[in-house]
């Protein structure tokens, strides 16, 4: 809870060869053993991720990945999770043997970063054994240290780079502002802990100097009697969205965690106009329920249990479901008629565009599991109306 959260972070993907030295480089940078390091090719089985702070970007994801030129069929799934990881990658280090230079596999790299639209950089490692001088990229030797100092600047001076910030809440917010959160503490309530959307608004409500008032939703009418004034605004977890919009005085502006989230991962509009596609399901259309997370699933989960029960009881119809989570999301869109993800709260952005993307490509539309619940209690609009007042971006 005191570290900043994964889907935070910057993402820095190194990617390259078999001993080309991804490992060796990983640990020069974080100055820990972070990788097993070893001359035999392809010790390096999954993607290995650190989490470190690098100034002045701050906190910074690394991920080391399999050696794109594997061999055989374990091999190729290797290459397959490299490539995977393509997807949540904010900048890629290409790590070329400065010996050899590039080669062919090289070059499939450079052209699958320049189609995902991924950032990259080519860094010569070994460069304390070549005997030939690198073209440009930067030169660097993970076995004695040379120029990993100046790598970290370029991968600073790279990284700062990005889009302007969004804000979850503190923008919806002036100072002094009263805000009730609305959190379920259920079977499905993580033990002794807020999960990270909630964690996430209270700390971007100080940020604007706001009072936050956390309640359950039985309590939300006892929260509301004690209050002098109405408070800004409500944001309620989505399963319960019905019983709190009906404690909710109409004066008063609602909406969700997953709502703030989809608006902050700039996915809203989208997300707002794919919903509308639950009205017109039918018998045996494929649905792709999607969670970002892996978690141990109750008798209630939202996912696999309330989401398909409300789907049926809002349409009428029985449609066929299929239910992803992590890592895992289809290749293959094509025969969903529908995606209903969740907030995407523990996933990096570019990670939630490119699934947003496949499913565009797929002609597949995409919302999000808060979103699609208002929309199904007639009360998205109402749900939305805090940013359009405000003329604020969905």
């Amino acid at each position: 809870m005191n570290q900043t959260p994964r889907g935070e972070r910057l993402h820095i993907g190194i990617f390259g060869r078999r001993n080309a030295g991804k490992s060796s480089l990983l640990n020069a940078i974080t100055g820990q053993d972070a990788a097993v390091v070893s001359p035999v090719k392809g010790t390096t089985t999954d993607p290995v991720y650190r989490a470190m702070e690098l100034l002045p970007i701050g906190p910074v994801m690394f991920i080391d990945t399999p050696g794109i030129d594997d061999t055989g069929a374990l091999g190729y799934l290797r290459i397959e999770k490299a490539r995977g990881i393509l997807r949540k990658t904010d900048l890629a280090l290409l790590v070329v043997d400065a010996r050899e230079g590039l080669s062919g596999d090289d070059m499939a790299l450079i052209r699958a970063f320049d189609e995902a639209g991924v950032k990259h950089m080519i860094v010569y490692n070994k460069s304390d054994l070549a005997k030939r001088e690198t073209p440009e990229g930067c030169s660097v030797s993970a076995a004695t240290g040379e120029g990993i100092h100046a790598l970290k600047e370029k991968i600073a001076q790279m990284c700062t780079e990005q889009d302007e910030p969004r804000c979850l809440i503190a923008d919806l917010l002036r100072p002094g502002d009263l805000i009730i959160l609305v959190v379920p503490i259920d079977a499905a309530a993580p033990k002794g802990r807020l999960i990270l959307p909630q964690q996430q608004v209270i700390r971007d409500a100080l940020e604007a100097e706001a009072i936050s008032v956390v309640t359950q939703p039985q309590r939300l009418a006892d929260t509301f009697a004690k209050l002098k004034s109405p408070p800004a605004l409500v944001v309620t977890d989505s399963q319960v969205f019905a019983q709190v919009a009906t404690l909710t005085p109409d004066s008063v502006a609602l909406t969700s965690f997953s709502i703030l989230m989809a608006r902050y991962r700039g996915v809203l509009e989208g997300a707002i106009e794919s919903a509308k596609m639950i009205d017109t399901l039918k018998d045996g259309d494929k649905i792709l329920i999607a969670e970002g997370c892996t978690h141990h699933r109750q008798c209630e989960d939202i996912g696999t249990v309330k989401l398909p029960m409300w789907i049926e009881q809002h349409t009428g119809a029985k449609p066929e479901y299929v239910f992803s989570s992590g890592g895992g999301f289809p290749e293959d869109l094509s025969a969903f008629k529908l995606i209903i993800h969740c907030g995407g709260c523990m996933q990096p952005p570019r990670e939630m565009h490119a699934r947003q993307h496949a499913a565009r490509q797929a002609g597949v539309p995409m919302t999000n599991y808060g979103i699609a619940i208002s929309h199904m209690q007639g009360i998205l609009e109402h749900c939305i109306a805090p940013f359009e007042v405000l003329q604020l971006p969905l």
